[in-house]
């Protein structure tokens, strides 16, 4: 069995280019002129380990008649009538528009689910029409990079409950009341143990290991059960700097890794206790970090190491300087080949799965908010302070925020950072990426601020 799922949205906000992400190839025409997209049109697709059926629609207009736009338009309505969830598109560098108010209400009245989607959040230019889209009254959005391959993890996780329960392990809970599994991806350089620790943690010898580096090549999903806790272990093949990457099996293997990698919630980083933290670690970890995935350090071959107490210090000291991001990452010592730190690891695992899960009240927040800016007010902008008025969490996994703000764009970047690790210390969201996004306030005395 499968599913199927509609891309729905005014014309040229990248549905073609999303359909082509998820079908796995070039199928329709993408151009930047709008409306090159007419008929629908239907293709086989996957995410991680869903398989469902994408149709790409034409652009949403607002037209009647005979005209071409209203044939369009029919087909579009055509392909909501047969999906079992539509994606809704828009594109969050050119924010919410009058079209997409105009279809988002249409899609609110019908039978068809409707999961709203960011397009173009690529860097920082898409963070406010992103956070406009919750002005649309279609929930949470969930925001990716069609052509950049950014959020498919997010969007996997909104898909999954759509899907038949033998094509859904990711659904929150299954219906004898146990929760999902949790999809833990083995990431690291070549040799570094990452296939044998799967293999430690099982109990069998699942996979092939050997002092060769570069044995593993597909990304392999392992189901057990650790204490009860259903998980899906995903071995992955090594990955090098870029630059030393020239096969084309290598390259294919790599693309398997990184996408196990925006498919998971947790990331293991495994690390070699005699190089740690060498800068291909810290370019995977940075990597997972902006993904969004939890991250666990599992620093491997501690049975070699010469001088513990020496090592850890080090191992400190990078995690300081080089993963501010990451600040608190649980970083546990093994070694895989003879079994020892397995228990530490795991629990290491389900408390960074849920801090990643946490959600914090809007009470708490904004008095934690009030008490962060009298303790450090935030720096005067042309003779005036800035306000932080109010504070919300908008997500969970990894946690988001929203502080409204007299001018968000004036707030310095050293506050910011002063306001993300505030967080991370009053709420104990250690190891964890937070996401933090300021928004312009619509308060009706702004005007006492300009």
């Amino acid at each position: 069995m499968t599913f199927t799922v509609a891309i729905l949205g005014r014309p040229n906000v990248g549905k073609s280019t999303l359909f082509n992400r998820l079908a796995g190839k070039r199928l329709a025409i993408v151009d930047d002129l709008p409306g090159v997209t007419r008929d629908r049109r239907e293709a086989p697709a996957r995410l991680g380990d869903l398989s469902f059926t994408i149709i790409d629609t034409a652009g949403l207009e607002d037209a009647k008649g005979e005209v071409i736009e209203s044939r369009m338009r029919a087909q579009t309505e055509k392909a909501l009538a047969l999906a079992d969830v539509a994606l809704f598109l828009i594109d969050a560098r050119a924010g919410v528009t009058p079209l997409d108010r105009h279809f988002a209400q249409w899609l609110r009245k019908g039978k068809t689910p409707v999961i709203l989607t960011a397009n173009k959040c690529e860097g920082g230019a898409g963070q406010p029409g992103m956070l406009d889209a919750y002005s649309l009254g279609l929930g949470d959005p969930v925001p990716l990079s069609a052509e950049h391959g950014e959020g498919l993890g997010e969007l996997y996780d909104a898909l999954a409950p759509f899907a038949p329960d033998e094509e859904a392990p990711e659904k929150e809970w299954v219906e004898d009341g146990k929760e999902r599994p949790i999809r833990i991806a083995v990431v690291g350089r070549p040799n570094a143990g990452k296939s044998t620790l799967v293999n430690r943690l099982i109990g069998e010898e699942r996979l092939i290991t050997g002092p060769e580096a570069g044995l593993t090549r597909d990304a392999i999903d392992v189901p057990f059960t650790w204490k009860g806790r259903e998980v899906v272990l995903i071995d992955t093949a090594g990955l090098r700097k870029k630059s030393n990457i020239t096969l084309r099996l290598e390259r294919q293997a790599v693309g398997d890794t990184l996408d196990a990698l925006r498919f998971a919630q947790v990331v293991v980083l495994v690390v070699d206790a005699n190089a740690i933290l060498e800068r291909q670690d810290l370019t995977i970890a940075e990597l997972a970090a902006r993904e969004g995935r939890a991250l666990v350090l599992a620093v491997n071959k501690w049975d070699i190491v010469e001088n513990h107490d020496e090592a850890m210090e080090r191992l400190r000291e990078k995690l300081e300087v080089a993963l501010p991001q990451v600040k608190g990452v649980a970083a546990v010592t093994l070694s895989a080949l003879n079994g020892k730190g397995m228990d530490k690891l795991m629990q290491a695992v389900i408390k960074a799965y849920d801090v990643w899960n946490r959600r914090v009240s809007t009470s708490k927040l904004n008095r934690w908010l009030e008490e962060a800016t009298q303790r450090h007010p935030p720096p005067a902008v042309k003779g005036r302070r800035l306000r932080l008025r109010y504070m919300t969490q908008v997500n969970s996994r990894p946690p988001s925020f929203v502080i409204f703000t007299s001018k968000p764009d004036d707030l310095a970047d050293s506050y910011m950072r002063y306001l993300v690790n505030g967080i991370r210390d009053a709420f104990d969201l250690p190891g964890t990426p937070i996401r933090l996004a300021l928004r312009k306030s619509k308060n009706p005395y702004d005007d006492e601020d300009n």
